[in-house]
């Protein structure tokens, strides 16, 4: 498993991989497939975004093939840019319990703590995804709170729990 900074070239191959996941793993998302699948190409590509702007994508490669990708925001504004938002946690089914949501996750945490000014990091999971709640609380995310009726599926409403590690 080999993970990087997503550039400009992974646009198409990322939006394959989020729409697939906006599809097979509609509850996660507070966006739907049809919703992403409107957006333009630079809306991909400004996603994917660089070291030096607001947000940066991440991607998981298995055998030259992108299996999973995570987002992290910045906030440029003076009162909130101690924060960072980490968004778009996807991993393709052949690709979980192989490292890859791992490795997405110790990527982009090693992203924000190499800015200094940043001193959390939060995220949001759907309640019952006992999975990626694992997986982040085994990088020491703690939950601070749910917000109940957070989306609503076509049939139900879910919460959100909100999830968030102190960097230091």
């Amino acid at each position: 498993m080999h993970v990087r900074p997503l550039e400009p070239s992974d646009a198409e191959a990322y939006r394959r991989l989020m729409l697939e996941g906006y599809e097979l793993a509609a509850d996660a998302f507070t966006t739907t497939a049809l919703e992403r699948a409107a957006e333009p190409p630079i809306w991909w590509i400004q996603r994917i975004g660089s070291a030096q702007e607001p947000g940066l994508a991440f991607g998981a490669f298995h055998a030259g093939q992108l299996v999973g990708s995570v987002a992290i925001e910045f906030s440029e504004k003076e009162k909130t840019r101690h924060k960072a938002l980490v968004v778009g946690m996807y991993v393709r089914p052949q690709a979980r319990r192989t490292g890859a949501g791992s490795a997405l996750v110790q990527a982009l945490l090693a992203h924000a703590k190499a800015r200094s000014q940043v001193n959390t990091v939060t995220l949001t999971v759907t309640d019952g995804n006992t999975a990626a709640i694992a997986l982040y609380e085994s990088f020491g995310f703690v939950r601070f709170g749910l917000e109940p009726m957070a989306i609503f599926t076509g049939t139900e409403y879910k919460a959100k729990v909100h999830m968030g590690l102190a960097l230091r």
